[in-house]
Order: C-alpha cells, then structure tokens, then sequence
C-alpha cells in the first residue's frame, strides 16, 4: 500500500482516509493502486470489526484526475477481470462492498464521478448536509464504469439514476438523502460514522458480517437462495461461543469479550 491511503486501527476499528488532500483527494494511477492495496489489507486483518472510509482535507473524492488519467493509456486493463467480477477502476467501488467487515463511508466536502462511486460501495453513508455529489461522467464524455451502476441499483429509482447520469448536474446531501444515495445527515460526518462504527464493532463479527452477507445476497438472489443463505448464516453462529458470549453479555450488562 503506498501513501495515498492510510489505516489507523482503534478498538476493532479500521480508520480508513483517502490521503491526496491537496487535489481533494482525486484518483490518479497512485490512488487506485493505494484503495485496491487497502481493500486487499483490510480483507486479510480478522481485527477490524468495521471500517470507516473518509477523505483527508477539504473534500471525500473530487473523481477521476483528468490531468494525469486522461492521457495516451485512458482505458487500458478496463476489458481484465482481474479482481473477482471487477476491474481495477470496478475494484476500488466495488471493493468495499465485498470486504467481510461493514463500511461507512463518511462524506464532506465533494463526491463526484470515481469518488460518488466509491462512497456507494460504503454499507452505510453518512455525509454533511451541504456536501456536493454528482454522477459526473457526463460531463466528460463518459459513462459511469467504477460500479456505480451495480451499486445504486439498490439506494435509487432507475428514473432517478437515468437523470442524474445523463444530466450530470450536482446536488447536496439534504437531496441526496432524500433520493437513497445519503443514509443520514451530520455536521460531522466523521465523528457520527466513527460512533456508529464503535456500536457495530461492539456486536458479535461473525453475526455481522454474516449479516453483510446475506444483504450482499438479496441484490440478486431469488426469494430461495435468500432463503436458504438465511437458514445457512444462522447455523453457522447460533450456539457458537461469541453468540452465547453476546447473550451473557446482554444479561450480565457488561460489554461482550469475543473470542477475535
């Protein structure tokens, strides 16, 4: 991993910044080798409970550095499928909704394009109220590619979706709450992302993710694999030692020692 993204560990908790701050974090070559070298760290690190995604300076993303990524090689290695279902520029969105543990992704500033991608891969977002978002490409001659389009299908209407791609205007956090994108508002996102974190971290990590699971699931499942998957998660935690930990601990009122 190199210095464009950092992680700090607290308390099962991985603080994860995007560090580019005097370009308001936007992605370069270095950036998108620094995210998929993060998602690849993190997935490894059995501690992290959950994960809070953030951006260092004045804003979240600013999206793709047109000035660095718009050169002779744009579009090269975009037909590999090199991580999992994704490409590189798929990875560093879709990444975090494959990691094992919950994200929260907490917004300030600006997310446009690449950087309003990786926000959505977060399981929870969390962004200032006069934050500024935009499905950007448009306004490049592009169309969104870093997964954006598998990952709203599930926050947003796909008229909602049609409009803010083919018009690439901008919009604020109180709008986009309203629309699915935002799951709540703060005045300081990073401090209530990071008191949520500590609340799920506090929970049983094999019942969390394999919660995480199941959601990931119900994307594309039919109602029987959901089903199913329901029935499979359960018999994997129930009874298990950090399950009859997290019952103890509810009845002693004490806070739960888990066995990771």
């Amino acid at each position: 991993m190199n210095d464009r993204v950092t992680i700090a560990m607290e308390g099962g908790v991985a603080d994860v910044r995007l560090n580019r701050p005097d370009k308001m974090n936007a992605l370069d070559s270095a950036m998108f080798d620094g995210i998929v070298a993060a998602i690849e760290r993190l997935a490894g690190m059995r501690e992290v409970r959950c994960v809070v995604l953030s951006g260092e300076g004045r804003a979240f993303c600013a999206g793709l550095d047109m000035a660095t990524m718009a050169g002779p090689g744009a579009g090269a290695g975009l037909a590999s499928r090199d991580y999992g279902l994704a490409n590189k520029a798929q990875a560093v969105a879709w990444g975090w909704r494959t990691l094992p543990q919950p994200v929260i992704a907490a917004v300030h500033g600006v997310a446009f394009g690449g950087g309003f991608q990786i926000m959505s891969g977060a399981d929870i977002r969390i962004a200032a109220p006069q934050a500024r978002f935009s499905i950007r490409e448009a306004h490049w001659g592009l169309v969104p590619d870093m997964a954006g389009v598998a990952l709203w299908r599930t926050l947003a209407r796909d008229d909602v979706l049609r409009e803010l791609t083919y018009t690439a205007r901008e919009f604020d956090g109180v709008e986009a709450e309203r629309l699915g994108f935002v799951t709540r508002l703060a005045d300081d996102p990073l401090a209530e992302a990071m008191a949520l974190a500590r609340a799920i971290a506090a929970r049983s990590p094999d019942a969390v993710e394999g919660a995480k699971r199941l959601y990931n699931l119900a994307a594309d499942g039919d109602a029987a694999a959901v089903l199913e998957a329901e029935t499979a998660e359960q018999m994997k935690v129930i009874r298990s030692a950090d399950q009859i930990e997290q019952v103890r601990a509810n009845m002693e009122k004490r806070a739960p020692v888990f066995s990771r």
